[in-house]
């Protein structure tokens, strides 16, 4: 009896509704659709919206660029992906694009996943020792100390770790030569030490940051003394990344300092201490930025291990040894110090990409770093963001879960390119060394930032709670002020959201909160809009908004700046008379939420989406005798208070 005939009660027979047909097809109830006809709709949305020319393909009309000479697409199929079994691989085996290992790594002390890593950098010897202890009792699996002035003291290093079982928790350090050594005087003679551990020599990175020139010999001699699994020296690159520097430029400058680094520890010319390419590169640990860029995070770290492979096939080095190890830290140009709290969903979401990329370390850095020294609650959320992702959210029990994805892979390969495109550029300059003194590594990067805070001044690039959704009434944690750890005199040191929060310290310091008056034309329903979109705005720089119908609530406003706020139908009647009105109310400046477009007489300036947003903040703090001394002697304050 078919599925189709008719059952009594009682029959096993399925009903049917219930029937299964032989071929189950997932669109079956569409019809077919070509990436033509997809074209063809996204162009009558897109000329709806206002846009009168298209570009051919008109998918260019919503590509957005994510790094230098990068952008993605809103549409990806398979064509996009290539040859994805020979350009990938698979799991464990070159070109290592898919993950550095094949499956669980219980060598590392943890069956599944990825190396739980805090950092600590507390000068005070007892609070760091209580903090580590409080970490490795609740999820952490090894330590990250920066030791020197103004973080852990050298000398102090054996009492920090005397309650810690190095045979179970690797140990990396910070703080060059001196910090190396305290490390290997503290390890010395021990053979039962947990793989994983760093030495943290990084001359290269102190180049970047300090603009002073590093002798690369004897780092070979260093790395025969390190003790086995653990790496000599760390290619940090976000020292680049925190400089400005996309996905690209990230990626290009670690593999030319990989690169330099090989030379410096194969060079029998080093006392005839030069060691075989394959230990070479066994010695050395990468560390990358992870933002909340989800998907360029995760592109740009399986990219990086394909072509570090690469550098390693063209080396010499066997299969085995040109895996890259990568430590993954959640960055600190996305962190605010404004609404702080929305940093534990920036690195939750850089963390979750850092895991999906195949990170074999994870740092999450504490969601009130940028406010000073972290306390144990923002250390704890730091810990537990990754020990929810890899315990409960089994993040880590699919390798590469993004593999085969058209978008990723797509992604992927445009880095790859664009990234070894540069790294060769740093190449024929003469290496990393040179460029950095040569200035072609600073102005590259400048270049790359300048473009970014085009996005971040226009509000193209978004940062809730500073240049978006403000809160004027937020009381900031207190923290205790952090030594700035990082030589300057090299390359500079950028947040997104800096620009931001200093015009919001400057309004701060002001004593009274400025205002601007929003004087609103027509109907509650009419006026909203614009006027909440003026609202955000003039709140992101600190000034509040008091708003009002018409001219009525200005006296009350207490300042000499009004904007208005309502539809091109009601401006073209009322906006000029209005604007006239509030300078006879005392209005020294006049804007108006709506396009220059509009051309209304007796209004100064415009708001409207897509202006550049710093400009118009900056203006309007001069206009009410904002001074940026006011923030500065405020911020002094602050810090004998703290």
């Amino acid at each position: 009896m078919s599925a189709t005939d008719t059952a009594s009660p009682g029959d096993d027979e399925v009903p049917a509704e219930h029937a299964v047909p032989e071929q189950l097809s997932l669109a079956g109830g569409f019809a077919p659709v070509d990436r033509d006809r997809w074209r063809e709709l996204v162009a009558g949305v897109l000329r709806k919206s206002g846009r009168e020319e298209l570009p051919d393909p008109v998918e260019d009309a919503l590509r957005r660029t994510v790094a230098t000479g990068v952008s993605v697409s809103p549409l990806y199929t398979a064509d996009d992906a290539g040859d994805l079994p020979a350009a990938v691989g698979v799991p464990g085996l070159p070109p290592f694009v898919r993950g550095a290992r094949a499956g669980a790594a219980p060598e590392r002390g943890v069956p599944a996943g990825w190396d739980v890593r805090q950092r600590h950098a507390h000068p005070d010897v007892a609070v760091t020792r209580e903090a580590v202890a409080a970490d490795l009792e609740n999820g952490v699996t090894s330590l990250w100390l920066h030791l020197g002035d103004g973080a852990v003291p050298v000398g102090s290093l054996s009492d920090v770790l005397a309650d810690v079982y190095l045979d179970l928790a690797p140990v990396a350090v910070s703080g060059g030569l001196p910090a190396a050594e305290a490390l290997l005087a503290l390890v010395e003679g021990r053979t039962d030490l947990a793989p994983g551990g760093s030495l943290g020599l990084d001359p290269l990175g102190d180049q970047a940051a300090s603009g002073e020139e590093q002798d690369l010999t004897g780092l070979a001699g260093v790395a025969r003394r390190a003790p086995a699994g653990w790496r000599t020296v760390v290619v940090d690159a976000t020292v680049y990344a925190d400089a400005g520097a996309t996905a690209v430029e990230e990626l290009g400058c670690s593999l030319a300092a990989g690169a330099a680094y090989l030379r410096a520890l194969t060079d029998p010319a080093d006392g005839g201490q030069g060691l075989p390419v394959d230990e070479a590169f066994a010695a050395l640990e990468f560390r990358y930025s992870a933002s909340a860029d989800q998907f360029t995070t995760i592109a740009a770290l399986r990219a990086a291990r394909r072509l570090w492979d690469r550098v390693g096939e063209v080396s010499g080095a066997s299969p085995d040894a040109r895996a890259q190890r990568q430590h993954a830290v959640t960055s600190s140009v996305m962190t605010t110090r404004r609404d702080p709290w929305v940093n534990m969903l920036r690195t939750t979401v850089a963390c979750f990409a850092a895991g999906v990329g195949g990170a074999d370390v994870v740092t999450v850095q504490p969601f009130d770093a940028a406010l000073g020294l972290p306390d144990a609650f923002s250390r704890r959320i730091a810990r537990n963001t990754q020990n929810l992702l890899v315990e409960e959210g089994h993040l880590a029990r699919v390798l590469d879960p993004a593999g085969g994805s058209w978008y990723v892979e797509s992604l992927t390969e445009d880095l790859a390119q664009a990234a070894w495109a540069w790294f060769t550029e740093i190449e024929r300059a003469g290496g990393l060394a040179a460029a950095l003194s040569s200035g072609l590594v600073r102005d590259r990067l400048a270049a790359a930032w300048d473009s970014r805070a085009k996005r971040l001044a226009t509000r193209a690039d978004a940062i809730t709670g500073v240049s978006e959704f403000p809160n004027l009434s937020e009381k900031l944690p207190r923290r205790q002020p952090a030594a700035d750890l990082h030589p300057t005199g090299g390359l500079p040191r950028v947040r997104a959201a800096q620009e931001y929060e200093e015009l919001r310290d400057r309004a701060d310091a002001a004593g009274e909160r400025p205002q601007v008056y929003l004087a609103t034309l027509g109907s509650v329903a009419r006026h909203t809009a614009r006027a909440s979109f003026a609202g955000n705005l003039f709140q992101a720089g600190g000034v509040a908004t008091p708003a009002g119908d018409g001219a009525s609530g200005f006296a009350r406003a207490s300042t000499t700046v009004a904007c208005i706020c309502g539809t091109d139908g009601d401006y073209a009647e009322s906006a000029a008379a209005l604007a006239a009105e509030l300078r006879s109310a005392g209005a020294a400046h006049v804007w108006l939420a709506g396009k220059p477009s509009l051309g209304v007489d007796g209004v100064d300036g415009y708001v409207y989406a897509g202006c550049d947003a710093l400009d118009v903040l900056r203006t309007v703090h001069d206009q009410l005798g904002l001074t940026a001394e006011m923030a500065i002697s405020a911020t002094r304050v602050e810090e004998e208070r703290a």
